[in-house]
């Protein structure tokens, strides 16, 4: 039987414990302060938070090189799977897709498949993860991008923004406007779909707008399926506990992760957002 190396980037957020689990190889993206660049996690996130919310500008952000992703393929497995942010979201999954095409220039006995998952955070974890245990169930290379294919348009993903301050100084929201809704103590719901990030809808405080994110996800769930659920939060585990203490109650879910948005997500999401999906 052929093994398989599963690969993902940075933007999964995925913690530590499932990383080892399952052997994912994660290659970094990267954040900018000014001149400086961290490799995403070479930061603690309490650290990355507070430097993000104290800079008057908004970090920036860059895919891996085509080097990082050949490096990882360079493994001991036949075969490489490999699972990317949103190609609407960022060039990773272009540049994973190049790295490819030169690496099995030179290695063509190794096969190395990449899939865009039109999604990001907990959303593209949950897919990783599914495909890790499928090859561990001895699955085929094939077979597994079938069924991860198939799967990705069936993500549900939520999540609610503490604030809007990222929105604003990365231009994507008139200041004024933007800290109007933050002086309201409006919330903005967001929904990942068809690989972008969507505002959908708004509530005021954070129960009010965490009660809306639970209440879509529910929504979208067929009561005859088990899910898999998972809870991201920018650095905020507290509201992410809470999350799982209210769902777990409502629905018995067949497996919950928790896990800490990464400085690449968190530019995007600021401090305090929580960030729901089911798979």
């Amino acid at each position: 039987m052929k093994k398989i190396k599963i690969i993902t980037d940075s933007s999964c957020d995925l913690n530590i414990e499932l990383i080892q689990k399952y052997d994912i190889g994660i290659v970094n993206l990267n954040v900018s302060f000014g001149d400086e660049t961290y490799a995403d996690g070479e930061m603690d996130n309490n650290t990355f938070y507070n430097r993000m919310a104290s800079s008057k500008e908004l970090p920036k952000t860059s895919c891996p090189s085509p080097e990082k992703f050949a490096d990882m393929y360079n493994c001991e497995e036949d075969e490489v799977l490999v699972l990317t942010l949103s190609s609407k979201l960022s060039a990773t999954y272009s540049t994973a897709v190049l790295a490819k095409n030169m690496f099995e220039e030179e290695n063509s006995e190794k096969r190395i498949e990449v899939i865009d998952t039109a999604n990001g955070s907990v959303g593209q974890g949950l897919l990783v993860i599914k495909a890790a245990q499928l090859a561990k169930e001895g699955k085929s290379l094939e077979e597994i991008v079938n069924i991860i294919e198939d799967l990705k348009e069936k993500v549900v993903f939520y999540g609610s923004l503490e604030t809007l301050e990222n929105a604003i100084k990365g231009g994507r929201v008139n200041p004024l406007a933007g800290k109007l809704i933050n002086a309201l103590n409006f919330k903005v719901i967001i929904q990942v779909v068809d690989g972008i990030v969507k505002p959908v809808d708004k509530a005021r405080g954070d129960s009010n707008s965490v009660k809306k994110v639970i209440e879509n996800i529910y929504i979208n769930m067929d009561d005859e399926k088990k899910y898999n659920l998972a809870i991201g939060h920018s650095n905020c585990e507290d509201k992410a506990l809470k999350v799982k203490e209210i769902m777990s109650k409502e629905y018995d879910f067949e497996d919950i992760t928790i896990s800490s948005v990464g400085s690449v997500m968190g530019t995007y999401t600021s401090k305090g957002a929580i960030l729901i999906s089911i798979l």
